[in-house]
């Protein structure tokens, strides 16, 4: 199964009242290899797929289909901000660590 921080939760929150989309959730899916590893890709719907299971957290709610779901066992959704750069970001499991020099790949 995946967590989902609770400063995600409340960024993720704010960002659809902000979108005007209270009561959407969060898509979480495995979108392939890059050169670092396995991909993510995060987007906002407004309804659950027939096959994706719901995840809940402070009232977010986050679509994740079954396949997916095995690449991100174990996984954290979290939200990361520093002087320089900040979003959403899935950390443990077989999460891509680009620190070391994955940028310059294609």
């Amino acid at each position: 199964m995946i967590s989902i921080s609770e400063k995600a939760a409340d960024k993720a929150k704010n960002i659809l009242a902000i979108e005007g989309k209270d009561g959407w959730g969060l898509r979480i899916y495995s979108a392939g290899q890059s050169c670092c590893g396995p991909s993510y890709g995060l987007d906002i719907e407004e309804t659950p797929q027939a096959q994706d299971e719901i995840l809940e957290k402070d009232g977010l709610k986050v679509f994740v289909d079954r396949q997916s779901l095995d690449a991100l066992t174990g996984m954290q959704l979290d939200y990361y901000e520093d002087d320089e750069r900040e979003g959403f970001i899935l950390t443990g499991g077989a999460a891509p660590s680009c620190s070391s020099g994955c940028s310059t790949c294609g």
